[in-house]
């Protein structure tokens, strides 16, 4: 088991000075990865050529009868042969009411270099639209990766989800209902909808774990003592099963926001039913300068997926 807290418990003041000091550190990648492999990544995955690639930009990915018209952005790596590539769904944060795909535009451009499909997707915000349609979104938006998977060179069987912040609850959820029983799976979803492999981080996995703050009840409709059955169901850890797909997981030890408890708890569901977690610790950061300062865990997160979506046959 994971520690608790890497550094000990102090008041909120005291944590920006003590960060201030230790920002240099932090900046190297201080990090604690907890499961982290013990075998050797092949030299493509270890020194990989990088890419030239093209964007199809403000793709609609929606039908026309959506409530609202969302779009995505296509990230495609120019290569030599025509075998078929791993993809990355990449879903921005924003707590659900803002923000926009750019933010994730320097990771969907690390990872394209390295020869991944990349498509960076918006949704729909709360207050206006309420909880499961986020949720929604992005099943449609998995089914349209599949229904161009021949155009873009995609193998559907190597599709991951990478999310920050709310995106990362997004993503684990819709990776876990995929094709199950849930109320959640219907009528968008399906198990097509699931993914090869996560990466998640900064990750509201037990929406119960909080008070309902304002950004949870526009979300949601009301409070958790309003609501409690929904907020369970919204949650990613109450849909945690034996056939989970891998998981990469990466939180800021010293996280205001979203509390190192919730990858822990998360962390320990999803390797009690049988599966496998891998948890990276940004050490001495908070919720905003791990999204920042993520090279160490964008590297991590690399090197999680050429070991769980294999095959990645970089070009000359």
């Amino acid at each position: 088991m994971p520690k608790r807290f890497p550094f000990p418990r102090l008041s909120a003041t005291a944590r920006c000075l003590l960060s201030a000091l230790l920002l240099p550190l932090a900046l190297a990648g201080c990090t604690t990865y907890v499961n982290a492999p013990d075998d050797d990544l092949p030299p493509s995955a270890q020194q990989p050529h990088e890419l030239d690639y093209r964007v199809l930009e403000d793709q609609t990915y929606t039908p026309p009868d959506w409530p609202q018209a969302l779009q995505a952005d296509v990230y495609l790596p120019e290569t030599r042969d025509e075998a078929r590539r791993p993809a990355v769904m990449m879903v921005h944060g924003g707590g659900w009411e803002g923000r926009t795909r750019d933010d994730m535009t320097p990771i969907a451009e690390r990872f394209v270099k390295r020869g991944y499909v990349v498509v960076n997707v918006s949704h729909r915000f709360a207050p206006e639209y309420r909880f499961p349609a986020q949720l929604q979104d992005l099943q449609v938006a998995r089914h349209w990766i599949d229904d161009h998977a021949k155009q873009w060179r995609i193998d559907p069987q190597r599709i991951a989800g990478f999310g920050y912040s709310s995106g990362a609850h997004l993503v684990s959820l819709l990776a876990l209902v995929a094709g199950t029983d849930s109320d959640l799976d219907a009528p968008y979803g399906g198990r097509d909808t699931g993914f090869a492999a996560v990466i998640s981080g900064g990750t509201p996995a037990d929406l119960r774990l909080w008070d309902s703050g304002r950004l949870l009840i526009q979300l949601m409709n009301g409070t958790q003592a309003e609501r409690p059955t929904a907020y369970a169901e919204a949650s990613p850890i109450f849909h945690v099963h034996s056939d989970a797909p891998p998981f990469f997981l990466f939180h800021g030890s010293w996280d205001d926001l979203v509390p190192p408890e919730q990858p822990e708890k998360f962390m320990q569901a999803l390797e009690d039913d049988g599966n496998h977690v891998e948890l990276l610790w940004m050490n001495g950061r908070g919720h905003i300068t791990t999204f920042l300062f993520r090279g160490s865990a964008e590297s991590a997160a690399l090197e999680f997926l050429a070991r769980e979506m294999p095959d990645l046959k970089m070009s000359p």
